[in-house]
């Protein structure tokens, strides 16, 4: 017999049992939780990613709903399990759910919940970070200094580029594509190229009213572009951020002939999904093109990386942490919990799920209303009115 998970219960005599398959920040949506008569079971097994066995475990003989990780493989074997233990919501504690079967969970009548609207600024700002640490060579100049090989200045000693005056490219000009160029172009005056299926007007208008600011103040002016295909953008951007959704049509969407399209010294940013870049490709390329220069917050095979990209100097990487500030993954907590609650309670979804400022405002009691259910119309749900 299987040894039984670790597990911290709050409130052990509540009404509705909910999961929570990873200790998460923040306390706020533990009390929300248990002030609501539920009785909540933290999984705080000492193991990164829970197995589909594992969370049959938990879910057991009866589980109201739970709240879970991007990491874990949600499809028809854990909804139909968490149907016959009586469960109805199930929450990622993320904004993508590229791990959850939908359709099985529609099937099984669970609302699937996820947590948009709190991740724009942060995300867009780790993409920033890169953007700075690959353009400055950062990542290798700390790595010299710690082996104890710096003994003076020199001319050429890791010289990177300037972004000031140069163009951006955004691919995926929505919220956060929108908020990484906004950052970019304010923050070091630099040109936008963009491209999307819709036009980013909002985006337009506010490069437009920077530019004839720095004009008024005897700058030279920024301009915006939005271009008429990926590979425009591809070939003229000296720094590219991708923010496409994934999908069939984005799998690979930067592939070996993409990457021969950009110029030799660019840099590449991706905080959005690992497959749009076939990474293969990419190890190749950076092998090739040794000043040309990546800044990876996510991977096709993750948490695996495809052989040599380790290995290059020119790629600069981080375990997935674009939505990792305090104020961030503390909102995603609550934000999951009250997509699970609100499922439980029978409480409508909140009509807009890109605007959840009332859910986070720590000094009154959140709206009835689920924050984000993904499935509500193919399950029927009713829309707040708040």
């Amino acid at each position: 017999m299987a040894k039984p998970l670790q597990v911290e219960v709050h409130n052990p005599n509540g009404k509705y049992r909910v999961i929570s398959t990873k200790p998460m920040p923040g306390t706020r949506w533990i009390n929300l939780l248990i002030e609501q008569d539920c009785r909540l079971e933290i999984c705080t097994e000492k193991k990164t990613i829970l197995s589909v066995e594992d969370i049959l475990a938990l879910i057991g003989d009866k589980c109201d709903g739970v709240i879970g990780q991007l990491t874990e493989d949600w499809a028809e074997t854990l909804f139909s399990a968490l149907s016959r233990a009586g469960g109805k919501a199930f929450s990622n504690m993320a904004v993508g759910y590229n791990n959850v079967d939908v359709n099985s969970a529609t099937k099984y009548g669970v609302a699937v919940g996820n947590t948009p609207g709190v991740l724009t600024e942060t995300t867009a700002e780790l993409a920033a970070s890169l953007s700075l640490a690959a353009a400055r060579r950062i990542v290798e100049a700390d790595e010299f200094m710690r082996a104890g090989l710096y003994d003076g200045w020199l001319p050429h000693l890791f010289v990177g580029n300037l972004l000031k005056g140069q163009t951006v490219g955004v691919i995926g000009a929505g919220r956060i594509g929108s908020a990484y160029a906004r950052m970019m172009v304010e923050g070091f005056k630099m040109n936008l190229i963009y491209y999307d299926l819709y036009q980013a007007t909002r985006l337009e208008k506010f490069i437009t009213a920077y530019g004839q600011f720095l004009k008024a103040n005897g700058e030279e002016p920024v301009t915006w572009r939005r271009a008429t295909s990926m590979d425009e953008v591809l070939r003229e951007a000296d720094l590219i951020s991708l923010h496409p959704i994934l999908d069939k049509t984005t799998y690979h969407l930067v592939n070996k002939e993409r990457l021969s399209k950009m110029k030799k010294e660019a840099i590449l940013i991706n905080c959005s999904r690992g497959p749009v870049i076939d990474e293969v490709a990419l190890v190749e390329h950076l092998k090739a093109n040794p000043m040309f220069r990546v800044g990876l917050d996510v991977f096709e095979d993750e948490p695996y990386m495809k052989p040599g990209l380790a290995e290059m100097k020119n790629a600069v990487i981080v375990p997935h942490i674009a939505s990792a500030s305090k104020w961030t993954r503390e909102g995603m907590a609550t934000l999951a919990a009250l997509n699970v609650l609100g499922k439980i309670k029978g409480y409508p979804v909140w009509s807009n799920p890109n605007s959840v400022e009332a859910f986070l405002d720590e000094k009154s009691p959140p709206p009835a209303a689920c924050p984000s259910i993904v499935n509500s119309k193919a399950l029927g749900l009713r829309i707040s009115k708040l």
